[in-house]
């Protein structure tokens, strides 16, 4: 890299993006890479700071950023993204639909680890819109070895692509609301078009909505019949703390060939539980999930619409960002629940 004064560099191609920033207003690239500077340009370059600018010489075992970051960005990307042409030397990534963000940390630490390279991402498991922004990748010198970059596409060959979006499948649901005050119609039933919002929020379809009373067997019937009816998918709402009367956890537990886990760390959504018969996961959502706009259900349900199948190790894990603050006006996903 030679360093020449913006006087003598008329004439000259610039090697990279020179960024401008005013305040409140602007920051982006004022000259873009391959400008040639002109005499007209000297005197905002001077305005912008710039008094010198940098020439590459590269030789043929480097890369330009731009060159680097394309190639970077191309490795790391999995299914459901798609990636930007380089400004001021990043490449971003977004998401080509609607779905649930997936981030290879193992993968994403190793790239890490290797001096001059960076990526940033969104948390893993956030639901994000098409054309949302989830990645970002540059080096950080204005060039960098080829052979840097080789082990990173060798790493994601290894390890698997870093960044991907997972479809949310439009999964058939079946919810089963339990209690003997609403089966009884003593009172409204206002847990089911809850869950029947939180589906179809979630991409899924809804097969049908069956109540049962406080009794076992009416409620592994309910779930049998919404099963055989073809649900993907059972929720079932209430039922699920220690009262004397709350059988839900038992008639899940009656009817599953594996029970996951009953209570998940995570706040509201403690009383959770999650179980499988055959390959259908049965979801025992707790009351939280009435009240609270935002619990273990948000975290749990775009992991299964996308057909992932969880371990307890994977329930066990949300503790670590599993307290929600029950901020007075809701932001999540943006927020630190669940991260």
């Amino acid at each position: 890299m030679k360093i020449v004064n913006v006087e003598d560099a008329i004439g000259m191609v610039l090697a990279h993006d020179l960024t401008k920033i005013v305040p409140g207003q602007f920051k982006g690239a004022a000259f873009k890479k391959g400008h040639i500077i002109r005499p007209e340009d000297i005197p905002m370059l001077k305005d912008m700071g710039k008094n010198h600018i940098n020439v590459l010489e590269l030789s043929e075992n480097d890369l330009h950023e731009d060159d680097a970051a394309i190639r970077i960005g191309m490795a790391i990307s999995g299914e459901g993204v798609y990636t930007t042409q380089p400004s001021e030397g990043k490449v971003t990534l977004k998401a080509k639909e609607r779905g649930l963000l997936k981030i290879n940390l193992d993968a994403l630490d190793e790239v890490n680890d290797i001096e001059m390279i960076i990526i940033a991402t969104l948390h893993n498991n956030t639901v994000v819109d098409k054309d949302q922004s989830v990645a970002g990748t540059r080096i950080i010198p204005l060039s960098i070895n080829k052979d840097k970059i080789e082990t990173i596409e060798k790493i994601c060959k290894d390890l698997g692509s870093i960044v991907s979006v997972k479809e949310l499948k439009p999964l058939k649901a079946g919810i089963v609301v339990t209690g003997s005050e609403v089966y009884h119609g003593r009172i409204t039933d206002k847990f089911g078009p809850v869950l029947e919002q939180k589906v179809r929020f979630y991409g899924g379809t809804l097969l049908g909505v069956k109540y049962a009373s406080d009794d076992i067997d009416m409620i592994q019937a309910s779930i049998n019949e919404l099963i055989g009816q073809g649900a993907d998918i059972i929720l079932t709402s209430g039922g699920m703390s220690v009262d004397a009367d709350d059988l839900t956890p038992t008639a899940i537990r009656n009817i599953s060939d594996r029970v996951i886990t009953y209570g998940s760390p995570v706040l509201p959504g403690a009383m959770f539980m999650l179980a499988y018969k055959g390959n259908i996961p049965i979801l025992g959502v707790p009351a939280c999930g009435m009240y609270h706009k935002t619990t273990v259900l948000d975290l749990i349900l775009p992991r299964i619409m996308t057909g992932e199948v969880l371990s307890r190790k994977e329930i066990t894990r949300l503790g670590h960002g599993g307290l929600c603050l029950n901020c007075k006006v809701c932001h999540y996903p943006v927020c630190p629940f669940g991260k």
